[in-house]
């Protein structure tokens, strides 16, 4: 059930903290939206083929989610600024290793294992835990629609600075320059310092184990169907963010187009996600949550039957923008409506995860069926069959508080 209480009833909204965590969002997720730009320069000077490249991406979007509820148990525990610190360096460390990779191996670690923790340990998990500590539970929605908003602004302005990097510097001096825009991250997380024994919302909670909590959340269906829809979320964003710009030079649409579409898909990510913090505090989640991928597998069956040309590359990118990243306002929002936010951290770094599972797919199922059928659409298909999946395990979640027994002290 939504919560009805009005803005005019709830304190305001953070801003200093709102604001940090928003340009931390927009820094942390530009390089990564950026990554199919890299693809083709780094393979024609490499020799490497599209299958290395996938399965690159498919590593570093796997270890974002499995470092997801490590590093969001750890700034729960431990505190924000630290694991936004430590992200910098890794992250920075990432693509600076990715750039000088002389063989496959050093891509996968660099680009892949070191990028995929940095973005980890700076993404939305963190992110949108620190908002939830600080801001009242009616206006989560809203807050969480800001900070995924500003990680669609940095697709949006990461797709011209990284073309524009790969064309004035050549794309390994690009990635250099990448990694030494995210040493800013640590003096950006000052205001987001605490842990989850502090914000203004933490008397809310009641006090339990990381072991108590992972048992009550994996006990409950409602987190379970959310764990598997995300999985879809992550399969479609990851496979387009990858290897839509090879796919529009495969049909023979202009390089400008790619850079187009991934910027269009950032501002109108903006949008939609904005939108959906909105909508998700006024309506039900999980029916929203329910068209968001109906939309989806709709938007990618149009595109592929019917003709293909800069026009509808275009009218596609705005369509997929508005329906990108508005899945995590509203997934992350009922996180803390079932568990608090004692744990959001860890919580929601586990539903990420699931998240970034399917990236890994998507990621490196379309580099390898490529390389084996030399075209992308069984991965787009797949894709609108895993949509209108995830639009059926959505549909009977419960958005309430998990009813709870009375627990023991915390270990």
């Amino acid at each position: 059930m939504s919560d009805t209480r009005t803005a005019a009833a709830s304190p305001p909204l953070p801003w200093l903290i709102i604001t940090a965590g928003c340009l931390i969002a927009l820094l942390s997720f530009g390089p990564r939206s950026a990554m199919g730009f890299f693809q083709l320069p780094m393979l024609a000077d490499t020799g490497w083929d599209r299958t290395t490249f996938g399965l690159a991406m498919a590593i570093q979007n796997l270890f974002w989610g499995i470092g997801q509820p490590f590093f969001g148990a750890i700034a729960d525990k431990f505190g924000t600024w630290r694991v936004l610190a430590l992200s910098s360096l890794i992250y920075s460390g990432g693509l600076v290793m990715m750039a000088y990779a002389d063989s496959p191996t050093w891509l996968y670690i660099g680009g892949g294992v070191l990028v995929g923790l940095g973005i980890a340990s700076a993404s939305f998990g963190i992110v949108l835990a620190a908002f939830a500590r600080n801001v009242a539970p009616e206006q989560r929605s809203l807050a969480f629609g800001f900070g995924t908003a500003a990680g669609s602004a940095g697709m949006f302005v990461f797709a011209p600075l990284s073309q524009g990097l790969i064309d004035a510097l050549g794309w390994s001096d690009a990635l250099v320059w990448l990694g030494i825009l995210m040493l800013i991250i640590p003096v950006l997380a000052i205001p987001l310092r605490g842990n989850s024994s502090s914000g203004t919302q933490k008397q809310t909670d009641i006090d339990q184990s990381i072991g108590q909590a992972l048992r009550e959340a994996f006990g409950h269906q409602s987190y379970l169907l959310l764990i598997s829809g995300f999985f879809v979320c992550g399969f479609q964003v990851a496979f387009i963010t990858a290897h839509f710009p090879a796919y529009l030079r495969d049909i023979s649409i202009a390089d400008s187009y790619a850079v187009l579409s991934l910027a269009l898909i950032g501002f109108f990510n903006i949008i939609g996600s904005l939108a959906s913090g909105v909508i998700g505090q006024r309506h039900s989640k999980p029916m929203f949550l329910v068209l968001i991928y109906i939309g989806r597998s709709i938007a990618v069956t149009a595109f592929l039957l019917l003709p293909q040309t800069p026009s509808s590359v275009v009218i596609f990118a705005i369509v997929m923008g508005l329906l990108w990243l508005s899945t995590v306002p509203p997934t992350n929002a009922l996180v803390a409506i079932m568990f608090g936010t004692r744990h959001l951290g860890l919580l929601g770094g586990v539903v990420f995860f699931s998240h970034q599972v399917g990236s890994f797919l998507g990621v490196w199922l379309g580099g390898y069926l490529y390389d084996i059928f030399g075209s992308y659409d069984p991965v787009w298909w797949l894709g609108v069959v895993l949509g209108l999946f995830a639009a059926i395990v959505h549909w009977p979640i419960k958005e309430q508080a998990v009813e709870r027994p009375v627990l023991a002290p915390a270990e």
